[in-house]
């Protein structure tokens, strides 16, 4: 099947996420520029990584009761769920003065904005074969950062004008994603899979070796990730340049996987997965650890090609290895583990970037290229033989290759 059969055949759920998070994703001003607005509020860089981490531990909780919730709930009443709690939330952090209480809401803010992600993961692998999901975790993908190339643009306007559109944009964005989801998305749960399974979830997914030290270097990419919305703020606005500078750059991230995400994807769908994970981390290090070594727009921007490109060519796969190790009866709570890698990596990243910006801001981007190294070397033995939770589900060929990867 060609590339662009492949994408005309992806079911209808898949569409109907890809509308969905386009929406919410182009609506997520307050974490871009959460930063930025508890410094310019008088908090200190530290502070504000802080309560970044905490948005991160909120994410954290997200992925492993959103795992459960996907499995034992459904898939669509575990995003329409998140969304609405969202906007709450978003509405009441714009109101709080008290650093306490904008740490506790902030924690909230990322348990309730994340709590959606391990259903909409699990529904993909629901409704795709092995051969199809680099493909459509690739159009998901698409989706969000179809609304990021946008999306903190338009937030750097709005900053300039009134930090309290951001909040409010980002509320109503999620009630919109809450009403596509209640109107479209089937509300499929584990019992789909294997009617009357009651495993212990807990005892499989630690006890699968090889997908926990794959969840060890998926955090440490994570951890240098998430400097794009903590120190890279900060490293922008110490070059000299505007808020709206850093959205432009941003959303620069956004444009280049829009345009190129996909078709690049048709050439990594058909590599060794182990061989384009690693090599995907080991450019991701590169972009961001030249960051603190550039100072004009131009090498900026050039930087941001590079760990984009790195971006590209990791989470697809990343996100579809998961999908096609996990047990059917528990594609939620292995989704929710994947996830927690980063949860954890937006507490430690952002409270060891500020901290290491703090006092050097060279070192936070030496740091970046360390920890991709260290990650990409964690991804070989992560993907070397099948996973103890990998049996293929029911009316899945078994010979379809290895983890991640989709037949020529």
């Amino acid at each position: 099947m060609s590339f662009r059969t492949d994408i005309a055949a992806m079911p209808r759920s898949v569409w109907v996420l890809f509308a969905g998070t386009l929406v919410n994703r182009f609506g997520s001003f307050v974490l871009v520029f959460l930063a930025l607005y508890l410094t310019r509020r008088g908090f200190t860089a530290p502070q504000a990584g802080l309560a970044m981490a905490a948005y991160g531990a909120g994410a954290i909780g997200a992925s492993l009761a959103g795992g459960w919730l996907a499995d034992r709930f459904g898939r669509r009443n575990s995003i329409v769920l998140s969304m609405v709690l969202s906007a709450c939330v978003m509405l009441s952090l714009w109101r709080a003065e008290a650093y306490l209480l904008l740490m506790v809401l902030t924690a909230l803010a990322g348990f309730c904005a994340e709590l959606y992600r391990p259903a909409a993961s699990a529904l993909i692998a629901d409704v795709t074969g092995p051969g199809e999901r680099v493909t459509a975790f690739a159009l998901y993908r698409f989706a969000i950062n179809l609304g990021f190339a946008f999306g903190p643009a338009v937030g750097g306007l709005l900053a300039e004008r009134s930090f309290t559109l951001l909040f409010v944009g980002d509320a109503l964005t999620s009630l919109v994603y809450a009403g596509i989801a209640i109107a479209a998305l089937p509300n499929r749960t584990a019992e789909h899979h294997a009617p009357g399974a009651r495993r212990n979830a807990t005892r499989v997914i630690l006890g699968d070796s090889r997908f926990m030290v794959f969840v060890a270097a998926s955090l440490m990419a994570a951890m240098v990730f998430m400097q794009h919305v903590s120190s890279y703020p900060l490293q922008i606005e110490a070059y000299g340049f505007s808020s709206r500078t850093f959205g432009m750059l941003i959303s620069l991230n956004g444009a280049i996987i829009c345009l190129t995400e996909l078709p690049l994807v048709s050439v990594t769908r058909r590599r060794s997965p182990r061989h384009v994970m690693a090599t995907g981390l080991l450019i991701i290090g590169v972009g961001f650890g030249l960051t603190g070594f550039v100072g004009t727009i131009p090498l900026l921007a050039a930087t941001v090609f590079v760990w984009t490109l790195g971006e590209m060519i990791y989470f697809p796969v990343a996100a579809a290895h998961v999908a096609d190790i996990s047990p059917p009866d528990m594609r939620g709570r292995y989704q929710g583990m994947f996830g927690m890698s980063f949860g954890l990596g937006a507490v430690l990243g952002p409270i060891i970037g500020t901290t290491l910006f703090a006092h050097d801001p060279r070192t936070v981007w030496i740091a970046c290229f360390f920890s991709a190294l260290a990650g990409a070397a964690l991804i070989v033995p992560a993907t070397r033989g099948p996973a103890a939770g990998g049996a293929p589900a029911p009316g899945e060929d078994p010979t379809s290759g290895p983890p991640g990867a989709t037949p020529a």
